[in-house]
């Protein structure tokens, strides 16, 4: 395995669970902590020190002082949150897009021509994977359609009673209300299954709900799909992923072969409802995103 640098922007929930699960990894040599508070990456940095010393790791964890520091990692991982109280109850996700566009947009502009992936958390994640990627012009990820594809698996395989391993499923498009799921090519061992779409759906929708409610926030579902993607994306394993790509201008969740870290798109064959479905989620995601188009245009202001 290689030795590998990933810089981590945001240093809340997400961020620290990225970090965390990144020091058990072998080839992560190297951390690189930024936040908006420098006491935050200092407090993170100070956790996984003790964390590598105890788990006998070799990750050594630093705090950067600026945003442009971390144009030496291989990788990065956008995960921060601005501060708004969200009180959707449908399109929760893009309830967040008026406050975190611009954070995003402000470190897109400091990063630009940034040369290694960088795997996008903040939500709505496909709206701002496209944001960041203009602007920054970097090879941008968003997680939310593979964290979709983890809970359609585990509710797909507790209805049939079945290990999730057995069930072969992807749900695709927008990370939000507009997801997209694949049941016509759904099997459970090889072999096509039954999907009751409404059950699935409400699963779908009260899962993130019951986390939210009994822990405040979701952190390890969406830190654990990172850190699938950038095992792929380091070229650390080969496997598919379903991320947020650009597919003809708009970026939107769709399955990808990923080999020697050289992704490429795989996509599943749609029923005309799951096709009719798609066109929804990306006419929406381009509407979304004329929102917020005008922070391409910004000039690029001092990042902590």
């Amino acid at each position: 395995m290689t030795a590998r640098t990933v810089g981590i922007i945001g240093a809340g929930a997400v961020g620290q669970t990225v970090a965390a699960l990144l020091v058990g990894e072998p080839w992560c040599e190297r951390l690189l902590i930024a936040s908006r508070r420098a006491e935050s990456a200092a407090g993170l940095v100070t956790d996984l020190d003790d964390m590598a010393h105890l788990a006998r790791t070799g990750t050594c964890a630093l705090a950067c002082e600026s945003v442009a520091e971390l144009d030496q990692a291989d990788a990065l991982v956008i995960c921060p949150r601005a501060t708004f109280t969200n009180t959707a109850t449908r399109n929760v996700r893009m309830a967040g897009l008026a406050a975190n566009a611009p954070l995003i947009a402000d470190l897109a502009h400091t990063l630009i021509g940034y040369g290694g992936p960088v795997v996008m958390v903040t939500n709505p994640v496909d709206v701002l994977s496209r944001l960041f990627a203009t602007i920054s012009r970097a090879s941008t990820y968003g997680i939310g359609s593979a964290t979709d594809t983890a809970r359609y698996r585990a509710a797909l395989a507790a209805h049939h009673g079945v290990p999730v391993e057995a069930v072969d499923g992807y749900v695709i498009g927008e990370h939000g209300d507009g997801a997209v799921i694949c049941a016509s090519t759904t099997t459970i061992n090889g072999l096509p299954c039954t999907v009751p779409l409404d059950d699935v759906r409400a699963e779908l929708t009260a899962r993130p709900r019951r986390i939210n409610t009994g822990i405040g926030r979701t952190r390890h579902g969406p830190a654990a799909a990172v850190l699938s993607a950038l095992r792929k994306l380091l070229a650390q394993e080969d496997g598919t992923d379903v991320l947020s790509v650009n597919r003809a201008g708009v970026w939107l969740g769709i399955r990808l072969h990923i080999r020697a870290g050289q992704p490429t798109v795989h996509p599943l064959e749609l029923d005309p409802h799951e096709t009719a479905d798609l066109l929804t989620a990306r006419t929406k995601l381009e509407a979304t995103y004329r929102k917020i188009n005008h922070l391409e245009q910004q000039g690029a202001p001092a990042c902590p």
